[in-house]
């Protein structure tokens, strides 16, 4: 036994093989207690374990390699002098205990990701990183932090106590450089092959998003994520030649009121408006989370938004309405921008996204002054500079003194509201329309409320106290701006971001994107419901039509209460894959240019795949390819705007 262990010189290599053991088995337990906790919830089945595991296995091998290269190569080329120097062997152990101790929190911390997001490290993961002080007090606020951290220590204490003695071999044995050496060849040559033959889609054997996600590395899927974070759309999704893909997007967004300018291959069209000019105020509410599966609108029977519910009534509420993501800057760019999801990035984060086509264009035209208000730090997500660069005068944290209520997010919304009622009432003093886009906070994690909201309690109260606080927001703010002289000649947009969570077996969960989305506006809007498939892309064509404005526009999206005719779609995305969706069929496009298509069932939301229509995929391809090269060739903006 000894003479095989000197052969292959575990003895200096013993720390990176029990690192790598250790690894495999934190990755194996975390997917055996995430692939349990699947199947509690009914996102899984006994059956897949054995797939689970299999396919599991080949990912974490294939992390291991990667993840412990560079401690390979350190071990292999130290000198042998060094190599035996007490303090290299002392910083070796410390190296080695401070990896465990990551390699066991990770695998917690994998466990709430997932609670949260039903996936793996994706993207989102990533795009957190970036702001680590909101992230990591919100994460501090709204779970077991110390306890996991305290737990992890002590486990890890217990694990380098047991495995001290095996950390260095016996000096002894030999100790040649050129069979470290070719341990590292053997090592690279493994590398290779797995760059070679593995990628993030070659474990993706099941048509249940879940079951993938469980059979995934979430340290691998995470480094896939960063590494792919500015993606060349045609280099890594299906696309069409340029002219056909041209003619069918203009097929796509043309209106019956609408004409392409003469001589443009491209979307610039100029929109005629319906009669006389309305220069109504517009107060879009862009509510944090606020999925339609806790409205009783659209179908709740809990009670938590008596206050929609009683506007819904009131107003124009649109019953068939879909967020286009799952992060707030999808559906600031859907609502602000009229703006597809192209994957990775949203175009609020990407770069050379000053001066864009957007709402305010048209509405500064107009002789509005248009502002983005927001409860949190609008550096978060660069919500600041983009709003800010794109014709908002932005209004955020740092502009509110002594609020009543704050957390990590932000502001309650209470606070946030009284704001925005003053920064009104300004502008109604120096005679300015009003256009604003509002961002609530509270309705998230750690779901912290100012004390004394009826109904709500001040924390531990989970999503349904988010939804109560946000419900009651609503209804103060309305009830406080009531009597104010510019609330007659104003139209309120009540809309989420984007729904309360991603989850379910499905690549694109479309049921949970469906968002509630009310029109209130007493004395200029007719109460009633709007069962048009909508998107948030459609949001401002539909209300700048609402106003009877004409304009040029870019716009992916149309005016749902003037164009009648059938083809509508709601675009789609979820980590890296896109989807076009029309009220019955999915059309899937995902990473490395792989499709898929499916037939939705409305009433269970359900999804049952079908033989991909190759017009169906055109149309999808379509829209997300033009959208990125509308994006880079910096196209989406308009000569003018009458």
């Amino acid at each position: 036994m000894r003479a095989s262990a000197a052969a292959l010189h575990l003895g200096r290599f013993r720390p990176w093989l029990l690192l790598g053991l250790i690894f495999l088995a934190v990755s194996t337990l975390t997917r055996l207690v995430l692939t349990g906790v699947s199947i509690a919830a009914g996102l899984a089945a006994w059956t897949d374990v054995p797939a689970v595991l299999a396919v599991g296995a080949g990912y974490d091998l294939a992390t291991t390699l990667y993840l412990f290269a560079p401690f390979a190569i350190y071990l292999a080329l130290l000198p042998a002098r060094l190599y035996r120097n007490k303090w290299q062997r002392r910083l070796v152990a410390a190296l080695f205990m401070a990896s465990v101790f990551g390699l066991l929190y990770i695998g917690a911390v994998e466990y709430f990701f997932f609670d949260e997001f039903d996936a793996r490290f994706n993207f989102v993961a990533v795009e957190y990183l970036v702001y680590p002080h909101e992230v990591f007090v919100n994460i501090w606020q709204s779970y077991p932090v110390a306890k996991v951290l305290t737990s992890t220590a002590a486990v890890t204490v217990v694990v380098f106590l047991a495995l001290r003695d095996r950390l260095f071999g016996p000096d002894g044995h030999p100790d040649r450089l050129h069979t470290r050496l070719a341990v590292l060849i053997a090592l690279a040559a493994a590398v290779g092959i797995v760059q070679a033959g593995l990628t993030i889609n070659t474990g993706r054997y099941s048509e249940n998003r879940v079951v993938n996600e469980l059979a995934a590395n979430g340290v691998y899927s995470f480094f896939n994520a960063a590494f792919h974070n500015d993606l060349d759309y045609p280099a890594y999704y299906l696309s069409l030649p340029d002219d056909e893909a041209d003619e069918r997007l203009r097929n796509f967004v043309k209106e019956t009121h609408s004409d392409f300018f003469p001589g443009s291959d491209h979307i610039e069209r100029h929109i005629r408006g319906n009669g006389a000019p309305k220069r109504l105020n517009v107060i879009v509410l862009l509510e944090e989370s606020l999925g339609a599966e806790f409205v009783g609108a659209y179908g709740d029977t809990r009670g938590l938004t008596p206050n929609i519910d009683r506007l819904s009534k009131q107003g124009l509420l649109f019953t068939n309405t879909y967020a286009t993501g799952a992060r707030t800057v999808r559906g600031m760019e859907a609502v602000s921008a009229s703006f597809p999801p192209v994957p990775a990035e949203s175009i609020v984060k990407r770069p050379y996204n000053k001066g864009l086509f957007n709402w305010s264009t048209v509405m500064e035209k107009n002789g509005y002054a248009p502002t983005f208000i927001y409860g949190g730090y609008g550096s978060f997500d660069s919500m600041n500079e983009f709003f800010g660069s794109n014709g908002y005068r932005v209004v955020d944290r740092t502009d509110m003194e002594h609020p009543r209520f704050a957390n990590i997010w932000g502001v309650s919304d209470e606070d946030l509201l009284r704001h925005a009622v003053k920064v009104f009432d300004e502008q109604d003093a120096r005679g300015e329309r009003i256009f604003s886009i509002i961002m609530t906070t509270s309705n998230h994690k750690p779901f912290t409320f100012p004390p004394g909201v009826p109904g709500v309690p001040e924390k531990g109260g989970g999503r349904d106290a988010g939804i109560r606080y946000a419900d009651y927001a609503i209804g103060w703010f309305l009830d406080e701006v009531r009597g104010k002289p510019w609330f007659d000649g104003t139209v309120f947009v009540i809309v989420a971001d984007h729904g309360a969570r991603v989850y379910g077996r499905e690549d694109i969960p479309v049921a949970t994107y469906r968002i509630p989305l009310l029109l209130y506006s007493p004395k200029h809007v007719k109460p009633g419901e709007v069962g048009a498939l909508t998107s948030q892309i459609d949001i401002a064509p539909t209300v700048l039509g609402l106003l009877g404005f004409s304009y040029d526009s870019t716009f992916f999206g149309r005016d749902v209460l003037r164009d009648y005719r059938p083809g509508r779609f709601i675009p789609m995305n979820h980590n890296r894959d896109v989807a076009l969706f029309d009220g019955t069929h999915i059309i899937e496009i995902g990473f490395r240019k792989t499709a898929a298509e499916y037939l939705y069932d409305p009433v269970t939301g359900k999804q049952s795949r079908v033989e991909i229509d190759a017009e169906h995929l055109k149309d999808a391809i379509t829209v997300f390819q033009e959208a990125f090269e509308l994006y880079q060739e910096r196209l989406y903006h308009v000569t003018s705007t009458r």
